[in-house]
């Protein structure tokens, strides 16, 4: 009994007491501050899932200063992503961070003088800040838990999954990052991040108040003066703009990202786009990369292109402003234009362009300079005209998502990229062209001799052989006809081989490397059997090493293929000219004795269905990464549809031609069956019908008719797959025989759509997105190709929350559809079809 008084006389003792309490607090892991409890010095805030800590830090471990910042709790050395007093360091050890009495979150010293504060209006009654797993510091009302204040809206120099930059015209806040003073001192430095209050938005660097690097105009989908981002760029920011409320912000999309990515403005100037992986920070993307990137490299009227030799030359009828300097590599001072144009006055060829008009000159794969004007002209007023009727109008472009841009002034920070980018119409005076009628004029000319010249050998050689040519033999003659009649019917296929040929040499053609047979046999260990990836239609794919260390996929034209040999030559002269991140990259070809051999980049985890249809594999797909391979192919389509210097129809688009690289990201292969459309061609007829059954739309199938939309119906196949996890020849409700078109229509019928959904994605999904998929999927695969959305439409759909049109019911075409060859073969009667099996590299 007097052991056990003793005891509680212990527990009672006020010293005791406390030391328990502080014990408590301690060792008690929270991730939120309170009016009744501060943060100390000696303590962290821990978000619960152990991805971020906040507390106080001295940077480097190399200051007497202390500040409140938040970093990743499980990366070292300390990533410090957001700080709170930049412009206030502690200094003394007594300093706390806390609520204060009326409401504010502040970071007060040992004097109890305010270092630094929320400073927004919030309830004196209580409030509570609380750090989150996605890295933000937020400060809530304690009663209805709605954000008063947070770290994401006042970024430092990171951007987070969840952060935001933009401004609020009416109430003038300008949210932007700010670059560290140096790489121990995170006091504000010289470098800015932010959007530019401008229409179309566009994001800049800013070195003080000078420009230092520009995106270009944000498109709706991405900027387009942004060449060389990776996929997951497109996926990772979408711009919110409100004109009513003057507000316009680009926030960071949570799809196909890591809590362990970000993006940093350097304390130098650039701008990086970082993942962890294999213990530390990789670079995935930054700007400004080479010279021309910085911003006004060339000064005005000057382009800049980083592979070129000087990188700067003045646009074309332009001259350097001042001479001396341009030759010795300062090309600020930039161009002056050589002549006049018309309608400014021009009197010195006023006879010689009396009753013309000033043109315009087009430049292909531009970052279009930049102070643009957006004019929202009515149909059919095109942007050309608008432009030619106004004088102060120097150039124009139209652009996807846009419309109509007008330049007026100086035309500044222009480049000239390898592949992408914009068309560039520059005004000049027509005296300008002198040069290219001349050119026209003496092509002309030397063609001319050199037609009579071979007219003139052809009736020469006929003449010496007309004896011979009149003993062929009536049997040869049929022969001849037979040969004649199939080369006119294969003509009647959109651009066929000599007609791409002839379509694509009008243009600079890209110089792809031409790999010696003895070089390829090395790399593949004389195409070792263990070094091969797949076996397809064209032949077998191997896995090849060079000796730079790049690993390549080499594709080797089997001696069997029938029709090798054209999707060879199609292959090398159509994706060439195609460069995206979502279509996969050839490096180069072969052509040597009777072997044909294409080159491309290695993707390691080869063919999207190797994953999808998988029993194992498929569980490895999580949602994310299905919704971005989704919107990825997407994007790849709008690319070859409309923004490409071609305009492509793929024709064998399915899951076996996606494939995947490292991070899951999707890329577009396999274009040996590709076609391009001409001008404003909308639709293309073939006799010979080729593909995989289940990806054709039906127009297709049954009549040989093709468009873009034909892609699209095989894109909704695609997608419904993705979801699935099924494929397009299995039946579904055995008894009904119906397809997986046909069942999934049904299923969104009854408003039983998840039902569709692959179950081995478990609950790592989110409803809302895979609804919409499935809908979007259905409006894809429509039995009339008008009803179906273009796939800049497709992009919109699955990127915004807009209300839906209803799908009509998929009728005749697929509902019978059946795994068995033969039978399949029976149902498409019409046409020659051949049913594509590549393999993904």
């Amino acid at each position: 009994m007097g052991g056990k008084n003793r005891i509680c006389s212990i527990l009672h003792s006020p010293m005791s007491l406390l030391f328990n309490l502080l014990l408590l607090q301690c060792c008690t892991a929270t991730n939120n501050i309170t009016l009744d409890r501060p943060l100390s010095q000696e303590q962290v805030l821990t978000s619960p899932g152990q991805n971020f800590e906040l507390g106080f830090f001295r940077p480097n471990n190399s200051s007497a200063n202390q500040y409140v910042g938040i970093w990743y709790k499980n990366i070292t050395p300390r990533t410090v992503v957001w700080i709170a007093n930049r412009e206030k360091p502690v200094t003394d050890s007594l300093a706390s961070l806390t609520i204060g009495s009326d409401g504010n979150l502040k970071l007060v010293d040992g004097l109890h003088d305010t270092l630094w504060s929320s400073n927004v209006s919030a309830p004196s009654y209580g409030s509570v800040a609380v750090l989150s797993d996605d890295g933000n510091f937020a400060l809530k009302d304690n009663i209805s838990g709605d954000n008063l204040w947070q770290s994401f809206e006042h970024p430092s120099d990171t951007f987070l999954l969840g952060s935001s930059i933009g401004f609020n015209t009416k109430t003038g806040e300008r949210r932007v990052m700010t670059s560290w003073k140096s790489d121990t001192d995170p006091s504000p430095g010289s470098f800015v991040v932010g959007l530019a209050q401008r229409s179309p938005p566009q994001a800049f660097i800013w070195k003080g108040s000078v420009p230092y690097w520009r995106s270009g105009e944000w498109d709706k989908t991405n900027f387009i003066g942004i060449q060389q981002l990776d996929s997951s760029y497109s996926s990772m920011f979408d711009l919110i703009e409100d004109i009513e409320q003057g507000t316009v912000y680009l926030i960071s999309n949570p799809h196909n990202q890591s809590d362990f990515e970000k993006m940093i403005v350097s304390w130098m100037g650039p701008l990086k786009l970082t993942f962890w992986e294999d213990q530390r920070w990789n670079v995935e993307w930054e700007a400004p990369k080479n010279p021309c990137d910085v911003y006004g490299t060339c000064g005005p009227f000057g382009v800049c292109k980083a592979s070129e030799s000087p990188i700067c030359r003045c646009l074309k009828g332009f001259v350097p402003k001042l001479d001396g300097e341009w030759r010795k590599g300062n090309w600020t001072g930039g161009c002056v234009r050589r002549t006049e144009l018309l309608c400014e006055g021009n009197t010195s060829n006023e006879a010689t362009d009396r009753g013309k008009a000033d043109k315009f000159w087009k430049m292909d794969r531009m970052k279009l300079p930049d102070f643009s004007q957006y004019k929202n002209l009515d149909y059919p007023i095109p942007c050309q005209q608008w432009c030619l009727d106004n004088c102060s109008c120097k150039a124009y472009a139209t652009i996807e998502g846009i419309g109509c841009l007008v330049w007026t002034g100086n035309l500044t920070d222009m480049q000239e990229f390898s592949f992408g980018g914009e068309a560039f119409f520059l005004r000049l005076a027509p005296s300008e062209f002198a040069h290219e009628r001349l050119r026209e004029k003496l092509i002309i000319s030397l063609t001319t001799i050199s037609c009579i010249i071979t007219l003139a050998l052809g009736i020469l050689i006929y003449g010496l052989h007309r004896k011979r040519s009149q003993k062929i033999s009536e049997e040869t003659k049929i022969s001849e006809d037979l040969e004649l009649a199939a080369e006119i019917e294969s003509s009647s296929e959109i651009l066929p081989s000599y007609m791409l040929r002839s379509h694509l040499e009008l243009e600079d053609t890209l110089e792809l490397p031409i790999f010696d047979l003895n070089s390829i046999l090395i790399a593949t260990d004389n195409f070792s059997l263990d070094n091969k990836l797949g076996q397809g239609g064209f032949g077998p794919v191997y896995k090849g090493y060079l000796p730079d260390g790049k690993y390549v996929a080499v594709k080797r034209l089997s001696s069997t293929s029938g029709q090798g040999k054209e999707e060879f030559k199609n292959e090398v002269m159509l994706i060439s000219k195609l460069q995206h991140r979502n279509l996969v990259r050839l490096f180069g070809y072969c052509s040597e004795k009777e072997e044909r051999i294409l080159i491309y980049e290695y993707m390691a985890n080869k063919s999207l269905d190797k994953f999808l249809f998988d029993p194992t594999k498929r569980a490895e797909l999580c949602w994310a990464m299905r919704f971005n391979i989704i919107q990825g192919v997407a994007r790849g389509l709008v690319y070859l549809h409309r923004d490409s210097c071609l305009r492509v129809i793929h024709r064998d688009l399915k899951v076996s031609n996606i494939l995947l690289d490292d991070k899951m990201n999707p890329k577009i292969s396999d274009f040996g069956l590709a076609r391009i459309f001409e001008g404003t061609q909308y639709l293309a007829n073939t006799h010979r019908v080729v593909g995989t059954l289940g990806y054709m739309s039906p127009e297709y199938a049954l009549t040989g008719m093709f468009s873009e939309k034909s892609d699209v119906f095989s894109f909704g196949v695609l997608l419904l797959e993705i979801v699935s996890g099924r494929k397009i020849s299995t039946s579904y409700f055995k008894d009904q025989h119906l397809c997986l078109l046909s069942y999934a229509w049904q299923l969104w019928h009854e408003s039983k759509e998840m039902e569709l959904l692959d179950e081995a994605l478990a609950d790592s999904f989110s409803s809302s997105e895979v609804k919409r998929c499935i809908h979007v999927g259905l409006l894809c695969i429509q039995d009339y190709a008008e009803h179906r959305p273009s796939m800049s439409t497709v992009v919109s759909m699955l990127s915004s929350e807009t209300e839906l049109p209803q799908p009509k019911q998929p009728i005749l075409f697929q509902s019978a559809l059946k795994s068995d060859r033969s039978e399949s073969n029976s149902i498409w009667s019409t046409g020659q079809i051949t049913e594509s099996v590549l393999e993904g590299r």
